[in-house]
């Protein structure tokens, strides 16, 4: 009974993070913003919604970039290579660009990418 217990404390505190962080996302402060909507229609290419400006994340210019005709953005310090069938097509209303990343076992993967003015 206590190997159990001992195998089963790390899962709920894992989960208790993982509840706390999905909560800190919608947290009202884009509530009153005139592009809401705009954002919770977004897209990729694949059909996957992309969810909303408070789950994105902001790019400076130097941490995205376009190789060999793909984008690649840098996220944890390391360069990831977006999938085509991410990249958001549309024009961008938010004039930045944006990345909706998520993680599987601590590794950064792209829901969605829409690239910005690169001034």
């Amino acid at each position: 009974m206590a190997i159990l217990a001992s195998r089963l404390i790390p899962l709920v505190a894992v989960a208790a993070i993982i509840g706390l962080s999905a909560e800190a996302r919608d947290d009202g402060r884009y509530a009153n913003s005139p592009l809401k909507g705009w954002f919770e229609s977004l897209h990729s290419k694949g059909g996957g919604p992309c969810c909303a400006d408070a789950d994105g994340t902001a790019l400076a210019d130097v941490d995205w970039e376009t190789r060999d005709g793909h984008y690649r953005v840098r996220l944890l310090g390391n360069w990831i290579d977006v999938p085509d069938d991410t990249v958001i097509t549309e024009p961008n209303r938010a004039g930045r660009t944006m990345v909706w990343p998520y993680y599987v076992n601590g590794r950064p993967m792209i829901r969605c990418f829409m690239p910005g003015s690169m001034t």
